[in-house]
């Protein structure tokens, strides 16, 4: 508080010099002449100087007044630019913008809508950590997250980026070759299943399967674990057991041969991925072309 009156008084000391009046000075800075009279006082009394000549005709400066006057304008002019030009990054579009996402969204969401974008604002930055965990984007100071729309906080503001997902159970011919195929959940036991580590609980991602409007989860168990979809996609390709993943992910693959769907009357469909920030009104200029470019269009589809 001390350095703010320091400021003020500073302020209107300088208004007071420049006008040589506390009248005029007193209605250019809209206050009081009694008010401007007790400032100007106070920032003599505390720097133990007389600033003002006071007469019953004009105020003048002192010696000690005319250094004050000629050196702490300038001082306030910088800062006055300094404030103006960070200001300004809320409208320009300019800045870092970092994204907690995952693997499958960063490749089929981010980076195909976000390329244009950076190269029509050369500018913007972008920095992308992939992570299955549930990250505290304020607390890990994150400016946007990525999840399905289930896993998004309550308290966030949360647009989607795709439409509702179905998720496919597939194995490599070669793996599913001398085995029988899983029919049911229970059968998932008997199988090698790749799973997906998550680091937020330090588990591992259960399977959802639905059915006739029955939905289960399942833990399933295997020899090979990671920490991304397209690591669990290549070792199905591998043969090295049963993956969980979303159909698109897997679907180009089915079509050549390389893997073959199981279970398919047990294919859930999981909330879309969307993206979501804590408030609008900390969104910089960049951020809302970001946040724009990846806004879910049912033509996208």
């Amino acid at each position: 508080m001390a350095r703010t009156n320091n400021f003020n008084d500073l302020l209107f000391f300088i208004a007071v010099a420049r006008e040589h009046s506390f009248t005029r000075a007193a209605a250019q800075l809209g206050v009081s002449q009694s008010a401007l009279s007790h400032s100007v006082r106070a920032l003599e009394a505390r720097l133990g100087v007389r600033l003002l000549t006071r007469t019953t005709r004009s105020v003048s400066a002192t010696e000690a007044g005319e250094r004050l006057l000629q050196s702490v304008p300038s001082h306030f002019d910088d800062i006055e630019a300094e404030l103006a030009a960070v200001a300004e990054f809320r409208d320009k579009a300019a800045g870092s913008i970092r994204i907690t996402s995952t693997d499958y969204a960063t490749r089929t969401i981010l980076l195909p809508r976000l390329a244009p974008v950076l190269r029509d604002y050369p500018q913007i930055r972008v920095e992308i950590i992939n992570d299955y965990g549930l990250a505290d984007i304020v607390a890990e100071r994150y400016d946007i997250g990525v999840r399905h729309g289930d896993q998004v906080a309550k308290d966030m503001i949360a647009a989607r980026i795709g439409p509702d997902l179905q998720m496919a159970i597939v194995g490599a011919p070669t793996y599913l070759h001398g085995r029988q195929a899983p029919m049911t959940p229970q059968d998932l036991m008997m199988h090698n299943c790749i799973n997906l580590r998550l680091p937020t609980h330090d588990a591992f991602y259960v399977w959802e399967l639905e059915k006739d409007g029955r939905a289960i989860q399942v833990r399933v168990e295997g020899q090979y674990a990671f920490n991304g979809a397209y690591e669990i996609l290549d070792a199905a390709l591998a043969g090295m057991g049963l993956a969980y993943v979303p159909t698109d992910l897997a679907e180009p693959y089915v079509a050549s041969g390389r893997l073959r769907r199981v279970m398919e009357d047990w294919y859930p469909r999981v909330p879309g991925l969307h993206v979501y920030y804590a408030s609008r009104r900390q969104s910089s200029r960049a951020m809302q072309l970001v946040v724009e470019a990846l806004r879910y269009r049912p033509e996208q589809a």
